[in-house]
Parts: C-alpha cells; structure tokens; sequence
C-alpha cells in the first residue's frame, strides 16, 4: 500500500504508526468463499467510502481520527487458506505487541480465524461476539478447517463465543452450537430484552467479529449469501453501543462487503458503521483504553502480554 495514503484521507499527523492509537489491517482475501466472488475487492472499497464521509460523529460529539488511525500494509498472502490465517495471526499479533487498538477489514470470514487466534493469546478470559447471519461453525468443509464456514468453530472450543443474529446454519452445526450462548434471528425478533441477554454473557474482555450479512438485505445487499430477516441499522447501532459501554472491547474484524459497481450504498454503509464504532469506543473521557482503572474501565492494554516475546521490533 502506499505508504502515503491514509484511512479517510486523514491528515498525515494522524495516520502515523508512533503517534496512533488505531491500526487497521486490510485483508482482501477471498479464497475459500462459497458465495459471491467480490470480497477480496471490498477493502479497497471500504477506504474509498471512508474517503467520502464526514469525519465528524454527531451522536458521540467527537472526531475519533485524532486518536491516530494507522493504515496498515494489506495482509495479501494467498499461497493457502492455511498460509492466510497464519499470516493475519502474525500481523495482528504484531500490532497487538505495540499496544495498538488493533481492527482488520476483509475479505471473507475466514479471516477471523488468525485475528482471534492473536487475540486470544493476547488477553485472558476472551469473549468472542460473533454478529452474523451464519453459524459458521463447522469443524471442516472441503477438507480445509480454515474455510470460510468454520470461521468460528476454533473460538467455540478456546473462547467464550457468543452469537448473534444466526438465521442460517447447517444441521451438523448443531453438534457444536451451544444453545444457551446463540441469538437467532427470529428470537431476537420478538424479544425486547436481547440485547441486555447477550451483554450479561459476555466476559470483560470482548472481540467482535462483524459479518455484515447479519443485517437485513433491504439496507446491505452488497454482502455474500444476503439472508431475510437482519437487523437493522439503529437497532444494531443500540447494540453495539451498550456493549462498548459495559465490556472492555479489545478490537473488531468486519468482513463479507462484496462491492457492486451499481450499488454503493452498502459501501457507505460499512464505511460508517467502521467509524461509529471506533468512536464508541474512544469517545468517552473514561474510556477503558484511556484510563488504567483496575476495573471495568481498565486500560485495555494495560496487562502484560501473554506471548512469550514483548520485545518482538521486526516491524
């Protein structure tokens, strides 16, 4: 990538590695995908959207770029799904070692497997909150474990995963699924308590990973396999807000924007949601990455490291 571009077109004294608090890491692989082919193309057209909004968040009554956002190189290996989620491992891994607030933007959900895999050896007790139209949980498909469709399946065996928002799954997920820690869509529906349900099982320290077909088609149809039945802009905005607020949420990977050239609101739509949810969570004057309270509001970062180089300087 150029090493002079920056997220949003931000100002250089904003986007440079030292001074920021963000990275993003673009991931526009899309190699084991079994819906629609676009997605290696999506970070590129998440940053040209980005370039195109208001830097200016009215609800959060902040401008969350001066916190420093870092673009990073894109991760393009593709010799293997393997060789891609060992590789995303090890540039989120990297980033997390220089106490950054790390996010990824891909690419397909097969991403998800090294991003967690960096933050789970980099904080203790994970949750990781899985938006999604898909349960993604297979153990294998295809002969690959690290297909699209087992994105998750490691986090439901090391972590605290939690679910939200599933209305497509294969029977065999069942085997997997854990029926107490699943949001289906049609439930939710219903409910009007679900979003303090999913709060209450999340431990402190909270990934999320964003699949964006877990919103409804009639606001995101540039996504693969778009499902009936989604959330909503506002309602997911509601959401997101209260988890940033009562968890220590320690980064996030969005994943599955397939452009179209005829359909650029969905492009904008990602762009926006990216934003607003870096500026949930810095725009607080207590923030937990900002405070080092030995509480809920704890410094993110503020742990020691649970890999076994912290001086790791090959950057």
């Amino acid at each position: 990538m150029n090493s002079s571009k920056t997220y949003a077109g931000i100002p250089q004294e904003f986007g440079n590695l030292s001074t920021s608090k963000i990275v993003i890491i673009p991931v526009p692989y899309n190699g084991t995908s079994m819906e629609q082919k676009a997605a290696d193309r999506a970070p590129q057209a998440f940053l040209e959207a980005s370039e195109n909004m208001g830097l200016y968040d009215i609800e959060t009554d902040s401008e969350v770029y001066k916190q420093g956002v870092f673009l990073a190189d894109p991760v393009t290996e593709d010799a293997s799904p393997e060789a891609m989620v060992e590789a995303v491992h090890q540039i989120t891994k990297k980033y997390l070692n220089r106490n950054k607030f790390v996010t990824i933007f891909g690419g397909e959900h097969s991403i998800s497997i090294g991003t967690i895999r960096a933050f789970n050896e980099r904080f203790d007790n994970l949750t990781v909150l899985h938006i999604d139209a898909h349960a993604d949980l297979r153990k294998e498909y295809e002969g690959s474990k690290y297909s699209s469709a087992c994105a998750v399946y490691e986090a439901s065996q090391l972590t605290n995963l939690v679910q939200v928002g599933i209305r497509n799954m294969d029977i065999t997920e069942k085997r997997t699924i854990n029926p107490e820690k699943v949001f289906f869509a049609q439930d939710m529906a219903i409910s009007a308590d679900w979003m303090d349900d999913v709060t209450d099982l999340l431990t402190e320290n909270v990934f999320i990973t964003f699949d964006l077909n877990v919103f409804d088609p009639s606001i995101m149809s540039s996504t693969g396999t778009p499902e009936p039945g989604g959330l909503l802009y506002y309602e997911t905005l509601e959401f997101l807000k209260l988890v940033f607020k009562q968890k220590n949420v320690v980064g996030f990977d969005m994943v599955k924007l397939s452009p179209n050239k005829d359909e650029k609101a969905s492009d904008f739509l990602v762009a926006k949601l990216f934003y607003k949810m870096l500026s949930y969570k810095f725009s607080s004057t207590d923030d937990s990455y900002e405070s080092g309270k030995e509480n809920k509001k704890e410094n993110s970062f503020s742990k020691l490291s649970k890999f076994k180089n912290n001086n790791d300087t090959d950057y």
